[in-house]
Order: structure tokens, then sequence, then C-alpha cells
């Protein structure tokens, strides 16, 4: 199948449009003297980059994890740690991120999936707070207060450098896009075949040899990796890490994201991110409470419109 094959699903046709935006934002938004919104972007594009990581086991592999932010902070805190220590090469810090996410991922992986259900979500759940609060423990790197980056990673090339607004901008745009590309790859490969094959019947898969659990766990290291990496570019643009980032509500807002956008659809965890931050973004520009407002809304969404906006907008085309 075509990478530009699901382009023909009006819903994915909306992320595409919402992927221009990006990629046009440093230069539109100065125009219109509202500059800000390159941040704002930045930081939307990075969510959207862990909510692709998670669509990839919870919409393709069936497996429900509430402490997928985790791998958020630890990618942040190995760029943080690194840099305190007088560490700022990038050839160390993302290999280490991107290795430790990893690993943390293949350990987590081999103990919960064991378990299935409302199992599997609680034991992700409190393996995540074990380091969230191991973080909160560790006052040399500044406990809840979190710790400041003074400087971002480097590649130690002139014409390529974090420090510049651009080159930050469009390294996260790069490794959004490559997210898109790795998870329909992997999609669409024998192994997303078995992935899917598993979520819907893991036992007549496992009944014809197949061995789900290596798959299964294969996904969700892929999965903590590629998390993982939108922690340490979160680290880099922000320029602070704290224990928050990984906290249980994190993870909970990564899940709305991809049931938001709608599950198992190559471009709706993207299309969710977006929509969830920038409605969180007016909203809370409007009024304090705009939690009031919020709350309802994914209510009736996770309600009424099954599949998310990607779903959504299908109907919508087919009744037309």
């Amino acid at each position: 199948m075509s990478l530009f094959t699901p382009l023909r699903n009006p819903a994915n046709m909306f992320t595409a449009l919402v992927l221009v935006i990006f990629a046009l934002t440093p230069f539109v938004a100065p125009l219109i003297g509202e500059s800000f919104y390159i941040t704002v972007f930045a930081r939307i594009m990075i969510w959207a980059i862990a909510a692709v990581s998670l669509n990839l086991i919870i919409g393709y592999g069936g497996l429900i994890s509430f402490g997928h932010a985790v791998y958020l902070g630890i990618g942040g805190y190995t760029v943080g740690i690194l840099a305190f220590h007088g560490v700022e090469s990038a050839w160390i810090q993302w290999p280490l991120a991107i290795g430790i996410s990893g690993l943390v991922a293949l350990i987590f992986g081999a103990i919960s999936l064991r378990t299935r259900g409302v199992y599997f979500i609680m034991i992700t759940l409190a393996l995540a707070q074990m380091i969230f609060f191991l973080a909160v423990s560790a006052e040399r790197y500044g406990s809840d207060d979190g710790l400041n980056i003074l400087a971002r990673s480097d590649f130690g090339v002139s014409f390529f450098s974090l420090q510049d607004k651009m080159t930050m901008y469009y390294t996260i745009f790069a490794v959004l896009v490559a997210s898109v590309l790795v998870s329909w790859r992997l999609v669409n490969s024998r192994f997303g075949v078995v992935l899917r094959a598993a979520k819907s019947n893991d036992a007549r898969v496992e009944s014809i040899g197949v061995a789900t659990y290596r798959y299964r766990l294969t996904a969700f290291v892929i999965a903590g990796m590629m998390c993982g990496i939108a922690g340490l570019l979160q680290a880099n643009l922000e320029g602070f890490i704290s224990p928050d980032m990984m906290n249980w509500p994190r993870s909970g807002e990564l899940i709305f994201m991809v049931v938001l956008g709608g599950m198992s659809t190559l471009f709706g965890p993207v299309t969710g991110a977006f929509v969830f931050l920038m409605l969180s973004e007016l909203l809370a520009g409007w009024t304090h409470h705009w939690h009031i407002i919020f709350g309802p809304f994914l209510v009736l969404v996770v309600l009424f419109a099954r599949g998310g906006i990607a779903g959504l907008l299908s109907r919508g085309v087919r009744r037309g």
C-alpha cells in the first residue's frame, strides 16, 4: 500500500492540512504578530510524536498503557542530567536517552505483558509511578522543583545548532514526520499484521504457532523509544525538566489525544494532539475555569464520536 493511499481519507486530509500549518507557522506567525505560536506549535508536535508512539501499542496492539508518559520523563531527564554534569554533546545525550527509554520499556513490558485487561493498565501505571517518585526524590536534580537545562544538545557542527529557534522547530517537525513514517511502515509490515491479529484474537494467533508475546514486547519497546525521543526534544525546547512530565495525568492526556484523533489510524494521534492542545490553549486564554468546558467535551467525544475525529469525518463523507 502506498503511503499516499491513506490521504484519500478526509480525516487524513485534515491532518495533512495540520502538517502544512506546522510547516508554515515559523513564517506566518511573525507576520501576524503572534510569534509565541511557534513555541506552542513546537510543543504540540512533541506531544503528537508521543501520541503516535502510544497509538502503536494502544491502537494497533490493544495495549492500554497508563504509564506511557514515563518515557517522556526518561528521555528528558537523560538529557537534563547529562547537561547538569557538563555533557552537552547530542551524540552522547540522544543515543543514551533513546537507549535508556528502550531498556526501561523492555523491562516494564516484560513484566506487564504477562497480564491482561485492567491488570495490564494498573501495572503499567504502578511501574511508571515508581520512576516518577524516583525523580521526585532526586534532590540533586531539583526534586519537585525540576531542573533547568542551560544549553541545548550540541551536534558539534556550525550549520546545525539547536540554539537556533528555526533549527529547533524544524528538527521537531522532521522527527514528527519520521515517526508517522515509521509507524506506517511497521503497521503495514508482517510485524504489523501479527500485532493487529493478536489484538483481535490473541489465543487464535498463538494456536497457529506465532509467539505474540515477542511481537507485543517489541512494539512496546519501539513505542517507548519513540516517546523517549519526544522527551529529549521537550527537554531541549523548554530548557527545563520536572517529574510532572512523567506523572500519570500526562499519560491520561496522551490516551485522550489518541482517542480524540482516532485510534488505529495513521494520522489520528497527530490530529488528536493538535485539537487537544489548541483547544486547551484557547480555553485557558478565555477563562481560568476552562476544565469545566474541556472535560465534558472530551466525555462527549468518547461517548458519541466513535473512532474520534477520524471516524466522525469519515462517517460525514459517507452520509454525504
